[in-house]
C-alpha cells in the first residue's frame, strides 16, 4: 500500500471530500470510487448487504458485484466494510485508528490478524476511518464470545496467539516511528474511559443483578473506581519498555477461532503501543472462571512469558514483575464492562464478576490508592457521553 509518514497525512490524497457518516451514503458507485485509488479501473456494479452490526462502530458485510478489474485485483466476492455509520455514537478517532493500523502496519505483522483490501481516513480531526477486510462471518471457524468457555488450556492458547501479537514489533523500532500510535493509557481514549461512559456504568449499576453481588463501595462511593482507574493510567505511564504492539481491547469477543485452531484478533481500535500487561489481563481474567483463575493464574502468566520469548523477545519482564502488572490491572476490566451494554453483543455480567473478585482477591483497590490522593477531582456524568435514545428507553430495573 502507498505508504503515509506523517500522522496528519491520508493514504489517498486525490480521493475527494470526507468519508460518509450515514449508511444511506454507502452505495455500489461510492465503494467503487473509492477502491480505485488503489485499484485502477475497479467498479462496483451491485452490493448486497449480508448483515449490518452497529454498536459504538458499524460491521457491514456486503457482496460485491465487480467488474473484471475488481476480480483480477484479488478483492474477494464478500467483505465487510468497517466504519462508524451507527446514528447516534460518535466514535471518536477509533475507526480512524484502526484504518491506519491496516494500512500502515498490518502486514508488517506476522502474527494472527485479518486481511485487509483497503483503509483509508479523513486525518482531519473528524476520525473517519474506513477498512475493507476479509469477511470473517463467511470463514471457516466462528467468532468468540466473552460467554465461551474456554478452560485453561483453551486460555493457554489464547495467551500464545497474544504472545505472537506482541513478539512481532517486540522492542521494535517500527512503533516510535509511528507517529500516530498512541502509547497506552497516555491518551484520552483511554484515560477518560470512566468518565466518558458514566452513564452506560450507571446503566449497569442500576441492575439487581448487578447489585447482586458488587461491593457496596461501587454503588455508594464510584468515584472510587475513577480514583483507582486514574492512578492505574499514572502507573501504566511510567513503566519502562521493552514495549510492543497492544492490542487494546482483547477480550474473546474480537477474536475469531479459525478451523485450524488459530485464534485471530479483529477490532483494532484501541491499537496501542505499549507493555503487554493490559493485553494479557484482559483476555485471561475475563475468560477464566473465578475458581480458574485463582488456581491457575502464575502458570500461565509464566506460560505466556515463555510463548513470547520463543518468538524472539528480549528482557522479557520477570514472573514477579509480571504478576505485581496482573494485580493492578483488573480495575480496566472492572469500567470496561460495566460500561458494556449487552445490545452490543457480548454479555457483561459474568465478566463484570470475574473483574471484581479478581480485584478482591489481588487486592487491586488498596494496591492502587491505599495512601494516595485522588489525582483530579472527580464529577461523573459531566461531559459523559450520553446515551442513545434506544437504551434510554430501556427499563433501568432490568436483569
Amino acid at each position: 500500500m502507498p505508504s503515509a509518514d506523517r500522522a496528519s497525512s491520508r493514504p489517498y490524497p486525490s480521493r475527494p471530500g470526507r468519508l460518509p457518516r450515514h449508511l444511506h451514503e454507502v452505495t455500489p458507485a461510492w465503494l467503487g470510487g473509492l477502491l480505485q485509488h488503489r485499484y485502477p479501473g475497479v467498479e462496483v456494479r451491485d452490493m448486497t448487504v449480508v448483515e449490518l452490526k452497529n454498536s459504538h462502530t458499524t460491521k457491514l458485510r456486503v457482496m460485491l458485484d465487480l467488474n473484471e478489474a475488481g476480480v483480477a485485483a484479488g478483492i474477494p466476492r464478500q467483505v465487510c466494510l468497517k466504519s462508524n455509520w451507527s446514528e447516534g455514537f460518535e466514535s471518536g478517532d477509533i475507526c480512524e485508528l484502526e484504518a491506519r493500523f491496516y494500512h500502515l502496519m498490518r502486514d508488517q505483522l506476522r502474527a494472527p490478524v485479518p486481511r485487509a483490501y483497503f483503509a483509508d481516513w479523513d486525518a482531519d480531526g473528524g476520525g473517519r476511518g474506513i477498512v475493507v477486510m476479509e469477511d470473517l462471518g463467511a470463514a471457516a471457524g466462528r467468532f468468540g464470545n466473552s460467554a465461551d468457555h474456554l478452560g485453561v488450556d483453551g486460555v493457554a492458547k489464547g495467551l500464545e496467539s497474544l504472545a505472537l501479537l506482541h513478539g512481532a514489533l517486540w522492542d521494535s523500532p517500527l512503533l516510535p516511528a509511528q507517529t500516530w500510535l498512541q502509547t497506552s493509557m497516555d491518551t484520552g481514549v483511554d484515560t477518560e474511559q470512566v468518565l466518558r461512559n458514566w452513564h452506560y456504568i450507571a446503566l449497569n449499576l442500576a441492575k439487581p443483578s448487578y447489585r447482586a453481588f458488587l461491593p457496596r463501595w461501587i454503588v455508594e462511593t464510584p468515584e472510587r473506581l475513577a480514583h483507582a482507574y486514574d492512578h492505574l493510567a499514572e502507573f501504566a505511564r511510567t513503566q519502562p519498555g521493552p514495549h510492543c504492539l497492544v492490542h487494546g481491547d482483547s477480550h474473546q469477543g474480537n477474536s475469531f477461532l479459525r478451523a485450524d485452531g488459530e485464534r485471530v484478533w479483529h477490532d483494532w481500535q484501541l491499537v496501542r503501543q505499549g507493555q503487554p500487561w493490559r493485553d494479557l489481563s484482559y483476555f485471561m481474567i475475563g475468560a477464566l472462571t473465578i475458581a480458574e483463575r485463582r488456581s491457575s493464574a502464575h502458570e500461565l502468566i509464566r506460560h505466556y512469558r515463555e510463548a513470547l520469548k520463543s518468538t524472539g523477545a528480549r528482557d522479557v519482564p520477570d514472573q514477579d514483575t509480571a504478576w505485581d502488572h496482573l494485580r493492578r490491572w483488573p480495575v480496566y476490566g472492572m469500567q470496561a464492562w460495566l460500561g458494556n451494554v449487552d445490545q452490543w453483543g457480548q454479555g457483561g455480567l459474568p465478566m463484570v464478576e470475574r473483574f471484581f473478585a479478581a480485584a478482591e482477591d489481588l487486592e487491586t483497590m488498596a494496591l492502587l490508592t491505599r495512601g494516595k490522593a485522588p489525582l483530579r477531582p472527580v464529577r461523573l456524568g459531566v461531559g459523559a457521553r450520553p446515551l442513545t435514545a434506544a437504551l434510554r428507553e430501556l427499563p433501568t430495573s432490568g436483569a
